[in-house]
């Protein structure tokens, strides 16, 4: 008998024939046929369960007794074969980001690998990523102006399904009355959170509000601390109106988003984690996950196409669908009642010198396409709020942008389905 060999001969299991074959040894070898022929009788159920029934009867009784016994093939012999594996059959789901290793689930072992062993990097730095204590994350709020209100939220459920009424009965029996629901604040004692159990949802206890003073140390470290062990070692700070340097910009997240409500559009949210975070960065990063390397999972996916490939994008036709409103109504996705819009629109017509009830369709053409796709100028916004006026110049990032940009960066499926 050749060793380069696996001979195979009389093999008779199932609509097998007295088949005679030699299959070369460590290399790729497909079989391939009609429906019927004998394709997986001759692989999965002679040359696999031969070697599967012989690696097995080689084991002790002791440990038999943990293994599925297979039926010994009908076969004349099978030689040169070695421990055998195989991969169950199935029929592949419909899913775009599908590969090879995730349908044959061997990747799920690739997954696990990597989430269990795996190190992270600061890309800013290169430095690896530690822990971050309680008393840095209080620092850092401290570190904001004088008189900044804030609240310590604990992010107790992130983009999971379900209804949660457990969840919501808990925390008022434990005596928090003010949660946040994919971004909309709730008051427990007032509403019973209706929630559709097949859409993801993210819901944050308010834990505590505070305004940043150094008196007020002792209080924000106390919230800081029960907003970590109500989350298991997350924490998100709600800053509902930010002063205009904010010393953690740069991580913070920009929640101007469609499911932000109309006195909170420019608020920021910064979430820190007691596991990972850099200090010389000021970057936060989630713990690595199984879903982290999935291709079937957003989470481990290009952050552009999500995996899938291709993008979505906005369609002009179907932003502008009456370009006979006037241009404060001319914009499906953005409603004029909404204050982030309303002063956007504004500020950008001010810096044309055209008049918000005009019809679209009789402004200039370059108008038009700067109120899309973003101004080629600054623009001086200016607006007021509960603490005064306040001011910035900066190019129009335009309506379509904004809409592409939000589809993408947002963690409301609310806000997503309203795009779409």
């Amino acid at each position: 008998m050749s060793k380069d060999y696996i001979e195979v001969r009389g093999a008779e299991e199932h609509n097998l024939k007295d088949l005679d074959v030699r299959i070369p040894r460590e290399e790729f070898t497909v079989v391939t046929g009609l429906s019927g022929s004998g394709k997986s009788s001759l692989a999965f159920d002679t040359v696999y369960a031969e070697g599967q029934r012989r690696y097995i009867e080689s084991l002790s009784a002791y440990a038999r007794n943990f293994l599925g016994q297979m039926d010994k093939p009908q076969v004349e012999s099978v030689e040169g074969l070695s421990p055998a594996i195989s991969i169950d059959q199935k029929n592949a789901a419909n899913n775009p980001r599908s590969t090879v290793g995730t349908v044959t689930e061997l990747h799920d072992y690739l997954r696990l690998l990597y989430a269990r062993i795996g190190t992270q990097y600061d890309p800013v730095t290169g430095e690896e990523v530690g822990e971050q204590s309680a008393q840095d994350m209080v620092n850092q709020i401290l570190d904001l102006p004088e008189d900044t209100r804030a609240k310590v939220a604990a992010p107790v459920v992130r983009d999971q399904k379900g209804a949660f009424e457990d969840l919501f009965e808990e925390l008022v029996s434990d005596g928090y009355s003010r949660v946040e629901v994919d971004g909309e604040p709730v008051d427990l004692t007032l509403d019973d959170p209706d929630l559709d159990e097949n859409y993801d949802h993210t819901i944050d206890v308010i834990v505590d509000r505070v305004t940043v003073s150094p008196d007020a140390r002792s209080r924000i470290t106390d919230s800081v601390e029960t907003a970590l062990e109500e989350a298991d070692g997350a924490l998100k700070l709600i800053v509902p109106d930010p002063p205009a340097d904010v010393p953690f910009a740069s991580n913070a997240r920009s929640t101007g988003s469609l499911a932000a409500d109309a006195d909170g559009d420019d608020r920021l949210v910064v979430e820190f984690s007691e596991e990972l975070g850099n200090p010389n960065s000021d970057v936060q990063f989630s713990a690595i996950e199984t879903r982290s390397f999935s291709f079937n999972s957003p989470y481990g996916a290009c952050p552009e196409c999500e995996g899938i490939g291709s993008t979505k994008e906005v369609d002009e036709e179907l932003v502008v669908e009456d370009p006979s409103k006037p241009l404060k109504h001319v914009f499906e996705p953005w409603s004029y009642d909404r204050t982030y819009y309303s002063r956007q629109l504004d500020n950008v017509a001010d810096h044309f010198g055209v008049d918000l009830d005009a019809p679209f369709e009789e402004l200039d053409e370059e108008i038009r396409r700067q109120f899309l796709y973003g101004t080629d100028d600054l623009v001086h916004f200016e607006w007021t709020t509960k603490n005064g006026t306040r001011e910035k110049t900066e190019r129009f990032e335009g309506v379509i942008p904004n809409l592409e940009r939000r589809h993408v960066e947002t963690d409301s499926e609310r806000a997503r389905d309203h795009i779409e």
